[in-house]
């Protein structure tokens, strides 16, 4: 009995889903729109055309250059570097040096710390340290135009003072020195 009852309800429930089938197989479906009355009749689709074949490829728009850099101090060095132009105006060079030599530890990746202590080793008399100094100035400024003009000039008048005039006209007459 059992199992005559189970065949009935496999029997009910495979009729309930052909009728289902059957009813569900003549709507429409919700995402298909009937097709107006008198209207043409639909063509069928084209085949997409083939792809072209592979071209050089574009090339890649001009970027524009990046905007000019600006090095500034931080707080500490720009006190250090304050405290050096003190201690030069009291004729302290070698305060001067040993401060910036300081700002310097703290970093040592700024060029304007190096023109800075270019300038001290000019004023007392160190013209091919003042020479290092810009050009190490000038190498750590890039992208920075006026930090580039500063160190230029250092480094013109570190070549001046050691009589290389000519190497110093050359330095001024470069791009970032106008």
């Amino acid at each position: 009995m059992v199992q005559e009852y189970r065949a009935l309800r496999r029997a009910a429930a495979l009729g309930l889903l052909a009728g289902l089938a059957l009813l569900l197989g003549g709507c429409p479906s919700p995402w298909t729109r009937p097709e107006p009355q008198g209207s043409a009749p639909s063509i069928p689709p084209q085949p997409a055309p083939a792809p072209a074949p592979p071209s050089a490829p574009a090339p890649a728009p001009a970027r524009p250059p990046p905007p000019p850099r600006e090095n500034h101090l931080s707080p500490a060095t720009r006190s250090l570097v304050t405290q050096a132009h003190t201690l030069l105006a009291h004729g302290d060079i070698d305060g001067a040096s040993a401060t910036l030599d300081r700002a310097l530890r703290i970093e040592p990746s700024n060029p304007l710390l190096w023109i800075e202590l270019g300038r001290v080793r000019l004023v007392d008399g160190n013209a091919h340290q003042a020479e290092v100094c810009a050009r190490k100035a000038l190498a750590l400024a890039s992208g920075d135009p006026a930090a580039q003009g500063q160190a230029g000039r250092v480094l013109a008048d570190a070549l001046r003072a050691q009589g290389r005039n000519q190497e110093a006209a050359q330095v001024e007459n470069r791009p970032y020195m106008h």
